[in-house]
C-alpha cells in the first residue's frame, strides 16, 4: 500500500505569510492561491476556504494585498489578489523572523544531552 502524504496544521499566523509569498509570485484568485500553496508544499499544506477567505479579507483590510475583479481559469468572475508595497515589506520582515525562529527551534531539537 503506498504511503499517503500527511497534511500539516499551520501554526497561528503562518497562513498570512504563505498568502503574501504566493501573491508576491503574481496576482491570483483565492482558489489559485490555495492550489499554489498545496503545490509548493508538496501537498503537505492544504488551505481550506473557511480559513483562506477570512485571511484574504484581513490582509486586504490591512493594506498588505489589493484585490481587483477579473476572469478565472474556468471563465468565472473572481477577485484577484496582488501584494502591495507595504505587503512586500511585511513579507520580507516576516520571512526573516520565520527563518530565525526555525533555526532556533532546530537548534533546541538537535541538542544532545
Amino acid at each position: 500500500m503506498p504511503e499517503t502524504k500527511r497534511q500539516l496544521d499551520l501554526p497561528q499566523g503562518t497562513l498570512d505569510l504563505l498568502i503574501l509569498k504566493t501573491v508576491a509570485l503574481g496576482p491570483q484568485n483565492g482558489w489559485a492561491i490555495a492550489k499554489r500553496i498545496l503545490q509548493l508544499s508538496s501537498e503537505a499544506l492544504e488551505v481550506r476556504q473557511g480559513s483562506l477567505y477570512p485571511a484574504l479579507h484581513r490582509l486586504e483590510h490591512r493594506g498588505l494585498i489589493a484585490a481587483t475583479w477579473g476572469v478565472s481559469e474556468n471563465n468565472r468572475r473572481a477577485r484577484f489578489y496582488a501584494i502591495t508595497a507595504q505587503g512586500g515589506e511585511r513579507l520580507a520582515d516576516e520571512t526573516d523572523r520565520w527563518q530565525e525562529l526555525t533555526i532556533a527551534v532546530a537548534q533546541v531539537l538537535d541538542a544532545r544531552a
